[in-house]
């Protein structure tokens, strides 16, 4: 019998202000409202200029799914908005 695993992570990603952690937020925020899979959910704050990402997922590959496709968005917002 196989029985599911239970995987979350949680990540904390510290920018140079505030400012710019809000930013990334915002640009993010339309892709937490659609997860990368009906296996994960996410949930994604700020504490301070601290952006603090937490993925819970019913399996390991859906894990790392949702884990690249959130860092993918994390990196790229922040590369847009230091042109």
């Amino acid at each position: 019998m196989n029985i599911p695993e239970h995987v979350k992570a949680e990540f904390k990603i510290k920018f140079n202000s505030l400012d710019e952690a809000k930013l990334v937020l915002k640009s993010i925020e339309p892709e937490i409202q659609t997860a990368p899979s009906e296996r994960t959910s996410v949930e994604i704050s700020l504490d301070g200029k601290t952006l603090k990402l937490i993925i819970d997922a019913e399996d390991t590959p859906s894990l790392r799914a949702s884990v690249n496709s959130y860092f993918r968005w994390i990196t790229l917002s922040h590369e847009i908005n230091s042109l």
